[in-house]
């Protein structure tokens, strides 16, 4: 598929919006985003990593101002004409084209499993906020996303992380790690797990990966997906297991 004005190219390396076999992992990373709608109200936001730019122009309708930052030449270009009121920056992200102490709160939502130098990208982040502010992070759970494995599943994926190490990742940066939060299938997409052998999502990907059409019913049920099909968990609540998330969303603040 070629690129439009309206759709970035599918790749495998980023999700976006308008594409019935694409839904599941978008609105699985549009959930993201809802959750923190909140805590960017009123703030000075950077987007690390902003992709398609969906999700900027979502904290756009709240935020005081968004600037993203992205390094693909394409995903800036699409960004800029699909999302014509956003300030997009092309850069790399462990130097990012902003002053320090600068912005209230930078999101990082799916992108750092993609780096090479992770922590060096966190110690940007800490440059960046401003005393107090808060890096809002999320990436796949490395325990449920490549089970079993010590490289990831992803070929784009560089390194995954579990709840432990990103833990560790943020405060080795320099942050305070103030909360903990797992992505889960709320009841339809437990009962779609059902109906498709244990898991809509190996669905998916056994198909794609053997070269397979899917079948009418299985592309009508991911294009039905939305974003309240998915659960954000708190792991200090006791019955919550974070080892056991989709993805985890950390939020972590300079002190």
């Amino acid at each position: 598929m070629s690129e439009s004005h309206d759709t970035l190219a599918v790749t495998g390396e980023r999700t976006v919006p308008g594409i019935a076999e694409e839904n599941y992992w978008f609105r699985r990373h549009e959930v993201a985003y809802a959750h923190v709608l909140d805590r960017c109200a009123g703030a000075d936001v950077l987007e690390a990593g902003s992709g398609e730019g969906y999700g900027a122009a979502m904290l756009a309708e709240v935020a005081r101002s968004v600037v993203c930052v992205d390094y693909d030449e394409a995903a800036v270009s699409h960004t800029r004409r699909r999302y014509p009121g956003l300030t997009v920056h092309q850069g790399n992200l462990i130097d990012l084209p902003l002053p320090a102490d600068s912005v209230d709160v930078v999101i990082n939502f799916q992108v750092i499993e993609h780096l090479w130098d992770q922590g060096a990208f966190v110690a940007e982040c800490r440059r960046v906020l401003r005393p107090g502010g808060r890096l809002l992070i999320s990436t796949p759970n490395r325990i449920t996303f490549s089970p079993g494995r010590d490289t990831p599943l992803n070929p784009f994926h560089t390194r995954e992380l579990d709840a432990t190490e990103l833990r560790e990742l943020l405060i080795e940066g320099g942050l305070a790690v103030g909360s903990m939060h797992g992505v889960y299938h709320g009841a339809e997409l437990g009962a779609l797990d059902a109906k498709w052998g244990g898991s809509v999502i190996d669905a998916q990907i056994d198909r794609a990966l053997a070269g397979q059409q899917w079948p009418a019913e299985l592309v009508a049920d991911v294009a039905a997906i939305r974003l309240t099909d998915f659960e954000i968990r708190d792991a200090a609540a006791p019955e919550v297991d974070i080892d056991a998330s989709l993805d985890l969303l950390a939020v972590a603040v300079r002190p």
